[in-house]
């Protein structure tokens, strides 16, 4: 059985850790407040209180943390996951981050005998419960095609991209996806409560054609109810969109819908709203 090392259990990690249980893995977990992993800890994972001793427990070590500099700390400070890892062994990171920083710890790695991949998901929270998500992978295609078994323990699209650094550009590509999209369903719902049309008779009608979709599909409804609870926090949104804007920038891009609607989850972020969920965008054309 292979053991895995689990860090970052937040609202899409720790379903993602506790399907791997499922699957039979043998999951070591590290996190800063433990008793935010108490109930997979209950349920069979073992807990450690140091990255340190999480990596030498484990054979192949998955990261997903919220932010690049998190990224880097886990990663990059004075004894953890570079520092403690013996060659040989498998780390994937899944967190949302820039393909620079992808390539940085494949080649990290590569010096230390390390096999590294960068798999981000899409899917959301509800993906990730299901063991259904989208995930993205770039990396060495032989690492890949050995880790298949595991990705598939947590989603059911999995694909290859390329080197290292092409799983996170396929994620920049979904999340500037995602901005028209729920930019579009922001302002179509904002339209037409203006025309005083009913919104659920409306979502009713269009979600089935052409102007349907997932943002439509999940978002919708939570907009109508108020319902802002988080599936994707809106601050790591306007994180991923804010990365999808630099490489943009690098290749000479001038992406209009995904700056626009960056700058709308930028302003939300900074009034305190960073902790709603993406749907929160609506909040924007409120005002």
């Amino acid at each position: 059985m292979e053991r895995i090392g689990w860090i970052g259990a937040g609202i899409m990690g720790k379903p993602m850790a506790r399907n791997l249980m499922k699957a039979g893995y043998e999951v070591h977990v590290y996190a800063r407040h433990p008793e935010k992993v108490a109930d997979i800890v209950e349920e069979g994972a073992s807990f450690h209180a140091a990255i340190a001793d999480c990596v030498r427990a484990s054979d192949v070590v998955i990261t997903m943390v919220g932010f690049p500099e998190d990224v880097e700390d886990v990663y990059f400070t004075q004894g953890n996951i570079m520092d403690s890892a013996e060659a040989g062994k498998v780390l994937i990171d899944m967190t949302t981050t820039s393909p620079t920083l992808s390539e940085k710890l494949y080649d990290e790695g590569k010096k230390r005998g390390l096999s590294v991949l960068d798999a981000p998901v899409t899917g959301g929270d509800t993906g990730a419960a299901a063991g259904t998500l989208s995930i993205l992978v770039g990396g060495d295609e032989d690492v890949y095609e050995k880790c298949r078994p595991l990705f598939s323990a947590m989603g059911t699209s999995i694909t290859y991209f390329g080197p290292a650094g092409c799983g996170q550009h396929a994620k920049m590509a979904n999340q500037i996806m995602i901005a028209g999209a729920l930019s579009g369903v922001c302002e179509a719902l904002t339209y037409a409560k203006a025309e005083g049309l009913d919104l659920d008779r409306l979502i009713g009608a269009v979600s089935t054609g052409a102007a349907g979709s997932r943002q439509l599909d999940f978002q919708g409804s939570k907009i109508l109810a108020g319902d802002f609870a988080p599936g994707f926090f809106m601050k790591h949104f306007a994180k991923d969109m804010r990365i999808a804007e630099e490489e943009a920038g690098k290749a000479g891009l001038d992406l209009n819908v995904l700056d626009t609607t960056l700058e709308n989850c930028r302003q939300l972020v900074e009034e305190g709203l960073g902790n709603l969920g993406t749907q929160a965008l609506i909040k924007h054309y409120e005002k």
